[in-house]
């Protein structure tokens, strides 16, 4: 955060940085509001369970509920501190393969800063069945719909940017055009969880396990296959191989989509989560089968992912240093960049500061 606020170079306004740079800013103020929440429930657990302290001992006057709202108040702004990054990763990539700047970009700031905001209220929707008060259930649903304003005018921002664009489906296109769809059904099933009477019926279920996987694998993992094939160019100095990237992509993302879309209709028949076995007869077998089967589609398109980051790394298509025409200042330097980044420090005069040294003349690209 320092390093931003203070360390930016000469023009590089705050109205200017990356959007990645700022969806770290607020993931940098969510790590140091919500993770001390965590540290401190772990020093009361440590004293109850060594030194005699009750805190979360019910028969003791303690409370058990006590410990989930001190977890859940980092759990929960976790999840964003997870997905805020991505976020970032996917705001360069579009605007780079759809040959457009960023659609609406201070609504795109403005909503990164609103998801840190709100995300500080929402921690009690996982604590639904608990028996909190009216006014608990009704504050935290209303607080959990109200998140997904700011998530959805991303979603349509990232579209708005594609629409009317040249896009070009490289490898770090492709999963970020994935990564749009199973967000946005994460999103949507976010929804139906964040609504107390339809939580109660499906809670502990592998509905939840769908969702949240949806979120963590659909949406952030894809953002970091992303991101590596979009900057390993940069960190290595070699193009990852275009034909392993692609049975990466297509083996994870069925593998994907079989292991956690039977989850839902699981969860709906009433499979509940974090068990190893269950009665025969229930209707859940054909659903856990096929999720089972899934899970190995995944493994091996991760085989092919580690195949690809270690054979391209020394046989690899030499990048250059801007093998995407991209626009940002760390593609102004050698592939890889030496140790000191910069021989001499770069002024920048937009938002697009390597399009203004490509194309002094073209007054397009001049966004400020």
């Amino acid at each position: 955060m320092v390093t931003i606020v203070c360390y930016r170079c000469k023009g590089l306004t705050l109205g200017r940085l990356p959007l990645f740079v700022w969806m770290t800013i607020v993931t940098m103020f969510l790590v140091i509001l919500f993770l001390p929440a965590l540290t401190a429930a772990q020093i009361m657990l440590t004293l109850q369970r060594y030194l005699g302290a009750t805190f979360f001992d019910a028969q003791a006057g303690g409370s058990a509920i006590l410990w989930q709202h001190f977890f859940w108040i980092f759990g929960h702004p976790e999840v964003y501190i997870l997905v805020l990054p991505a976020f970032g990763v996917v705001s360069e990539v579009i605007p780079v393969f759809s040959r457009k700047p960023i659609f609406g970009y201070p609504m795109m700031v403005a909503a990164s800063v609103l998801i840190g905001f709100i995300s500080a209220g929402v921690w009690a929707h996982h604590m639904f069945t608990v028996g909190l008060n009216a006014f608990g259930q009704t504050f935290f649903a209303i607080s959990t719909l109200a998140i997904a304003v700011p998530t959805g005018i991303k979603i349509f921002n990232w579209l708005a940017t594609m629409y009317g664009g040249k896009i070009r489906m490289e490898l770090p296109m492709l999963f970020c055009v994935a990564f749009l769809f199973q967000f946005l059904i994460a999103g949507l099933t976010g929804v139906m969880l964040g609504v107390a009477p339809f939580d109660w019926q499906l809670n502990d279920s592998y509905f939840v396990i769908a969702h949240f996987h949806y979120v963590i694998v659909g949406g952030i993992l894809f953002a970091v296959f992303a991101f590596f094939y979009f900057w390993y160019p940069k960190v290595f100095g070699r193009m990852l191989d275009k034909r392993l990237g692609l049975l990466h992509f297509w083996f994870f993302t069925i593998g994907f989509h079989l292991t956690f879309d039977p989850q839902h209709f699981a969860g709906f028949l009433g499979m509940p989560r974090r068990i190893y076995t269950y009665h025969p007869g229930r209707g859940w077998e054909i659903w856990n089968l096929i999720s089972s089967l899934g899970a190995f589609v995944q493994g091996v398109g991760l085989l092919f992912f580690a195949i690809n980051l270690f054979y391209s790394a020394r046989k690899g298509k030499v990048a250059g240093d801007d093998p995407w025409d991209a626009w940002t200042l760390e593609w102004t330097t050698t592939s890889p960049p030496p140790e000191y980044n910069y021989d001499k420090i770069p002024e920048v005069a937009s938002r697009r500061p390597l399009w203004d040294i490509k194309h002094p003349d073209d007054p397009d690209w001049k966004f400020e």
